[in-house]
């Protein structure tokens, strides 16, 4: 982990609430430390007014540019969505495991959904650079509501897309694309990332072997204050420090009071 400067290339919008940031690396430990970059691993980025930093996943790296996709859900991300070409922005990175693209087999499956699709984008490039040929499959609750599967089809991938409201590819939820496609029949093993209740639900559905990238509230962003605690088969663990890329088998599940919990 290095504390670094980037200078933004692009801050614009992918959906409604879903913004796209390109940034420069401003020094050359910047541009080593982007050659060190995992799929699965993110930045905690400084935002101007707020004490704590902003978690955000790597969507992609390209050279001495860095890709961050991220949701306005609250005041530090609504101030990153009216930051400016030209600023500069401080940032703790690379941060978290990533996925082990090694376990792949030859014939790996991504399944993302919503804002958890942005670190596919990287793990997919880097598969392919390994010589694998990953199947994706995509859950948005609209069409509207899509995003990269452009830059997936730019890659020679085509994205089976799965929408709740029908309006996009299969109706309903990822799960339903991935009984349509066999996946556990046609794919060696998969990498998923998304809302804790799609995660719980892939796994459930899938009896090949996985990683769960998990999605948590996080304050310091390096394993002091133990506010992303996550329960898996080894005891409680850390999002940002142990994770936030857990094996399948090693995340614990809970449902308690009608609420999907970890």
């Amino acid at each position: 982990m290095q504390q670094l400067t980037f200078d933004i290339l692009e801050n614009s919008p992918l959906a409604e609430d879903v913004f796209r940031l390109w940034l420069k690396a401003g020094t050359s430990e910047a541009c080593s430390a982007l050659k060190s970059v995992k799929a699965g691993q993110f930045v905690n980025i400084g935002v101007k007014g707020c004490f704590l930093r902003r978690p955000i996943s790597i969507c992609d790296v390209e050279g001495e540019r860095l890709c961050l996709v991220y949701k306005v859900v609250g005041k530090g991300t609504a101030i990153m969505a009216d930051m400016s070409v030209g600023e500069q922005v401080d940032m703790l990175l690379p941060l978290g495991n990533g996925f082990n693209i090694a376990r792949s087999g030859a014939k790996p499956l991504l399944v993302g959904g919503g804002v958890g699709v942005p670190p596919l984008l990287l793990l997919f490039k880097q598969l392919k650079e390994a010589g694998k040929t990953a199947d994706v499959v995509l859950g948005f609750n609209k069409r509207q509501d899509i995003i990269l599967a452009d830059e997936f089809r730019r890659l020679g991938c085509e994205p089976i897309v799965a929408t709740i409201d029908g309006s996009e590819g299969y109706k309903g939820f990822v799960t339903d694309a991935l009984r349509n496609i066999n996946a556990n029949a046609n794919n060696t093993y998969y990498y998923s990332c998304g809302p804790i209740g799609m995660l719980r639900a892939v796994k459930r559905e899938l009896a090949i072997g996985g990683e769960l990238s998990m999605e948590e509230r996080m304050g310091c962003g390096f394993g002091v204050c133990m506010g992303c605690t996550c329960h898996t088969q080894g005891g409680a663990r850390q999002v940002c420090t142990d994770g936030p890329v857990f094996g399948s088998g090693e995340v614990i599940f809970e449902e308690a009071s009608g609420q999907i919990l970890i």
